[in-house]
């Protein structure tokens, strides 16, 4: 999920712009000459694709590994380090035929046995992703080509459960036990990891022994640039090549910039309020959902996106096939009032858990903080860099918190690990045991209509019982210069440069 780094390679770069024509890019040479450059909003927390769950990770580690099958730009599940699979008739057993010729990014070959230990590793260190493989009674490979897959029950989304997301790569065993991974990653993406500047930049390099088409670029540099407005003012200067850190206030203006190419792309990210149900008084439900009718939606997009963004009380949006109404909670103080009067509750202080990395949450809780106050609930907004805010979530420590989920797929992506009394991400303690039914029954029902209905009824307690207050699903915004050709910015927020390339002007 989302430090400020405008260094002294920027003004160098200023400098030298500064005595050519406008528009063309300048190349500094070095190691990373002709490199793509990327700015992203913050530094990936660590380079391990299979213990991160932050998105700055996952927007370099895209490029550098590689998923059993992946989603193509319809978010439907293609070939990848598989070609070709066969599901059995009782839907119990997977069959995956490897691709040929794979091998690491270091040249060791890559076989089945690789897959087996990725998979492993992610259910018996319970990692991240652990309940991704939940119905998985075991993996073998009876050849170095073959990988077999044997579920305990029928689980319809398992190809999005193996390649929704570079949280499920495949990772080499030696880089892993060496601990290399955490410092030196090797996958066999189509970039592989050259080094990295803590603070500043990662680099990578086009991988030449990748089973894909190669690389049309010789390599991508991804700089840290916290601040959007000097993110797009680099893009603009011809300081970088690509950047997802946009102002929102700044998108109906850009789109009239014939400097640049501008993506506004509908996702299915989502944006969210949970309270902690370990703590009074947020245990009980009337106080959540006085906090869920307290707060204004409507002023919260406004101020975190400038209205490219959709509120919905739901995760899952409108046009997504899995889409379910909901509008319970419209902005009611009244409401809440008398909410918090039933359950007994007066003048409360609240701890809300923010972080600078994520600019949209610290923007949301000043607007939250002067919404609660209408109800005599004190908000103290506590702002941490992204590393301690997932410390915080995970020990418990908050009494609110915001955060978004990105690159959602199949509904299981946006309901089980938050939801599920067992979820790995259930930070907020929520527990309901009809949910828990309902998701379990989601996961292993091949009947669509039947699975559809699961996850409404599923999403409605979720809400009805506040697990999270649903706050927007936002848009994927990208820019780039002109110069950038073959990229293609993606609903699932995945960073892809296997296929882009720069086309070179004139010389200073």
């Amino acid at each position: 999920m989302r430090r400020p780094a405008v260094l002294t390679a920027v003004f160098v770069i200023a400098a030298v712009l500064a005595a050519c024509s406008m528009g063309q890019r300048v190349d500094l040479g070095g190691p990373s000459a002709g490199n793509l450059i990327a700015a992203i909003a913050g530094e990936p927390d660590q380079l391990d694709p299979q213990k991160t769950t932050a998105y700055f990770s996952f927007e370099v580690l895209e490029n550098v590994f590689d998923t059993l099958v992946e989603p193509d730009e319809n978010l439907e599940m293609k070939p990848a380090l598989a070609e070709s699979w066969q599901v059995s008739p009782d839907h119990l057993t997977w069959t995956f035929h490897l691709r040929p010729g794979v091998t690491w990014q270091d040249g060791s070959p890559f076989s089945a046995d690789d897959v087996v230990y990725s998979y492993r590793r992610i259910i018996d260190d319970k990692l991240a992703n652990a309940d991704k493989l939940g119905a998985v009674r075991e993996v073998s490979a009876p050849d170095p080509a073959t990988v077999v897959i044997t579920l305990a029950r029928p689980t319809p989304n398992l190809l999005t459960n193996l390649g929704g997301f570079k949280g499920m790569a495949i990772v080499q065993r030696h880089n892993v036990e060496s601990g290399q991974i955490a410092t030196h990653p090797v996958g066999t993406g189509p970039f592989a990891f050259a080094g990295r500047k803590s603070g500043d930049s990662i680099t990578l390099m086009a991988n030449k022994k990748y089973w894909g088409p190669a690389p049309k670029l010789p390599g991508v540099t991804f700089r840290f640039i916290s601040e959007p407005s000097t993110a797009l003012s680099a893009l603009q200067a011809g300081e970088i090549d690509w950047t997802d850190n946009i102002p929102p206030q700044r998108v109906e203006q850009l789109k009239g910039d014939d400097s640049i190419h501008l993506a506004v792309i509908p996702s299915n990210d989502y944006w969210y309020l949970a309270l902690n149900e370990a703590r009074k008084p947020w245990n009980d439900v009337r106080v959540r959902q006085a906090i869920a009718y307290a707060i204004d939606r409507a002023a919260i997009v406004q101020a975190t996106s400038y209205g490219t963004a959709t509120a919905n009380q739901l995760a899952i949006p409108k046009g997504n096939p899995w889409y379910t109404p909901y509008d319970r909670y419209r902005h009611d103080v009244g409401r809440a009032t008398d909410l918090l009067r039933q359950a007994g509750v007066g003048h409360q202080s609240l701890d809300m858990l923010v972080t600078g990395d994520y600019p949209e949450t610290v923007t949301a809780a000043q607007i939250i903080a002067d919404n609660l106050a209408a109800v005599g609930i004190t908000v103290n907004i506590r702002t941490v860099d992204f590393a301690t805010w997932l410390d915080e979530q995970n020990s418990g420590h908050f009494d609110m918190l915001m955060m978004g989920w990105l690159g959602n797929i199949d509904p299981d992506d946006f309901y089980y690990a938050q939801h599920h009394t067992d979820g790995s991400s259930n930070a907020q303690k929520f527990s309901d045991p009809e949910v828990d039914r309902l998701l379990d029954a989601g996961r292993s029902e091949v009947d669509r209509t039947v699975r559809k209905d699961d996850y409404a009824r599923a999403a409605t307690i979720i809400a009805d019982k506040v697990s999270y207050i649903f706050l927007y699903n936002a848009s994927v915004i990208q820019a780039w210069t002109t110069n950038l050709h073959g990229y293609t910015a993606r609903r699932d927020g995945a960073v892809r440069f296997r296929t882009a390339w720069l086309e070179t002007g004139s010389t200073p």
